[in-house]
């Protein structure tokens, strides 16, 4: 049976100090969990580490468009 540990060091990102609507990223040990940082009792999700990454990238690779 695995082990559950919870996620630490939340951390929010430093271009969204000026705004509300962001969300948090904290450690998992093997990967990364996400949380709303205006709800932040609902919980969160994750992501292991191949997953993260593969967002990450993603992300700088400019994939998403809004």
């Amino acid at each position: 049976m695995a082990v559950r540990r919870e996620p630490g060091n939340w951390r929010k990102s430093s271009r969204s100090v000026n705004t509300s609507t962001c969300v948090e990223v904290g450690s998992t040990g093997g990967g990364a969990a996400v949380r709303d940082t205006k709800d932040r009792a609902a919980g969160y999700f994750t992501a292991t580490g191949t997953q993260w990454s593969a967002f990450i990238g993603a992300v700088k690779a400019d994939r998403f468009h809004g």
